[in-house]
């Protein structure tokens, strides 16, 4: 791509705990449409910057006009550590690094709710029977290296992303199996605090698949995330327990968001982990755990529940970001 055609472009990132993602945009007041999407080993690069700068080599752009950059941390005046990868990125050096008149962080799951009602009917699968209908606020969580979790507040045609901390709330099991699993998890944690992400993430599933498996009385080797998920898929049915009991405590934990930020239009889940194990998901009992709310069931179960199977909504979200519209909203 020639550079002298850079000035109306944008460049847009999503820099999680594995990858780092960036995009050219084209921003000319219509959908923005995302050019050259590539995927980064983040442990491959020291900083941030250096990812960018390759990216930036590497599809021929010196000097994108704006970026827009979305990551898994809490932002605190233009600035993050992020919590799963050694990273510390700012505003004023994404500027200086990428020569962009402006730079801005946003929360990877402010992007992912910013795309949310625009991933189209093909890039989502219907978890239950209830679909999409259009109208109230959204949620939407996922697991990946983490867990993360917004909202959209949508009023009177603005949608306003709520940011949140949610993949950090405690962890609720619900029967005998669950709290041994809880007991397994603090005692490995030397005592320490059990979030659901110590769960519903990449790691987590990897000791949820030993721990699940001594409270149930089995014995299981010790397996990475994505030996789990491939064996469950195949039939193992050690991975398949694992991989059943992820999607269940996935279902009662998007239910406990969709009570707390009051969903009614919708969850979507994003995040690598829940493409791949579709399948499954759909069968498991995710659904019943999502309904399952005591006294609130009657408000859980009409909600509906869908998974976003699109590679790239975060540079999505961060594209829509770049828009004077999602400007405000992340102003």
């Amino acid at each position: 791509m020639d550079g002298n055609h850079s000035g109306g472009l944008g460049l847009v990132g999503d820099i999680g705990g594995t990858n780092a993602r960036f995009a050219l945009v084209e921003f000319d007041g219509q959908d923005p449409r995302l050019i050259e999407p590539t995927a980064f080993k983040g442990e491959d690069y020291g900083t941030a910057e250096d990812a960018i700068e390759e990216y930036l080599r590497k599809v021929g752009v010196k000097h994108p006009d704006q970026a827009v950059v979305a990551v898994a941390g809490p932002i605190d005046h233009g600035q993050v550590h992020m919590t799963n990868l050694d990273w510390r990125i700012s505003e004023d050096g994404l500027r200086r690094a990428g020569g962009f008149r402006n730079a801005k962080l946003i929360n990877d799951f402010t992007a992912q709710a910013l795309a949310a009602p625009r991933v189209g009917p093909k890039d989502l699968r219907q978890i239950g029977e209830l679909p999409t209908s259009g109208e109230g606020d959204l949620a939407i969580l996922g697991p990946g290296t983490g867990f993360g979790v917004a909202g959209l507040v949508r009023r009177h045609g603005q949608e306003i992303p709520l940011a949140t901390e949610g993949g950090h709330v405690a962890f609720a099991p619900v029967d005998d199996v669950e709290i041994e699993v809880l007991r397994a998890l603090t005692r490995r944690l030397d005592g320490g605090r059990v979030s659901v992400e110590r769960i519903l993430s990449g790691p987590g599933m990897e000791d949820l698949h030993v721990d699940l498996a001594a409270a149930e009385g089995r014995i299981v080797e010790a397996l990475t995330a994505k030996q789990i998920t491939e064996r469950a898929v195949e039939g193992c049915a050690d991975s398949l327990a694992t991989v059943n009991r992820f999607c269940a405590i996935l279902g009662s934990t998007a239910g406990d968001i969709a009570l707390t930020l009051g969903a009614r239009g919708g969850v979507f889940i994003a995040g690598g982990i829940a493409p791949r194990i579709i399948d499954i998901l759909e069968k498991s009992p995710f659904r019943e755990r999502f309904d399952s709310k005591g006294r609130l069931s009657g408000f859980t179960r009409s909600i509906p529940t869908h998974v976003i199977l699109h590679p790239h909504t975060a540079l999505i979200g961060a594209a829509v970001a770049l828009t004077p519209e999602g400007r405000a909203a992340v102003s």
